[in-house]
C-alpha cells in the first residue's frame, strides 16, 4: 500500500487514512532505526546465521555493548532469532528470522538509493 500525497483541497476525510499510513512509516523507522540495525540485519540476510565475533567482524566499529543491545531490540522486533548451543564454552549464534527476511526488499531498496544517491554526488563534485 503506497503512501499517496493528497493534493491541496482534495476530501480532508482521508486525513484518518493519511494519519494510518504516516504512523505505519514511524513505526518502522523506529524498527530501523539507528546507526546499526539495518546493517546487522543485511548482514544477518547475507550470512543467515553467525555467531557474535563474526557478526561484529562484518558489520566493522560497531562495539561488543552496542552490538548486543542492537540485537536484543532486533529479537524483540521478531526479526532475529537468538539460539543458545549446550557446548562448552556455550555458543551463540544469531540468525534472520523468516519475517527478518522480509526486510530484504527493503533494505536493498535503501543500498540502491544509496549508490545513486553516491554516485550523483560524485558526479556532480
Amino acid at each position: 500500500m503506497a503512501l499517496e500525497i493528497k493534493r491541496v483541497g482534495e476530501k480532508k476525510t482521508d486525513m484518518k487514512e493519511c494519519s494510518t499510513k504516516i504512523l505505519a512509516v514511524r513505526d518502522a523507522l523506529e524498527i530501523f532505526s539507528g546507526k546499526w540495525k539495518i546493517p546487522i540485519i543485511g548482514a544477518l540476510i547475507y550470512l543467515e546465521t553467525s555467531g557474535f565475533k563474526e557478526l561484529q567482524r562484518m558489520i566493522g566499529d560497531i562495539t561488543p555493548k552496542m552490538l548486543s543491545k542492537e540485537l536484543k531490540e532486533l529479537e524483540m522486533n521478531l526479526l532475529v532469532k537468538r539460539t543458545v548451543e549446550d557446548t562448552r564454552p556455550v555458543t551463540v549464534t544469531y540468525s534472520i528470522t523468516e519475517y527478518g527476511k522480509t526486510c530484504q526488499s527493503v533494505i536493498f531498496e535503501l543500498y540502491q538509493w544509496g549508490e545513486n544517491h553516491r554516485n550523483k554526488i560524485k558526479e556532480e563534485m
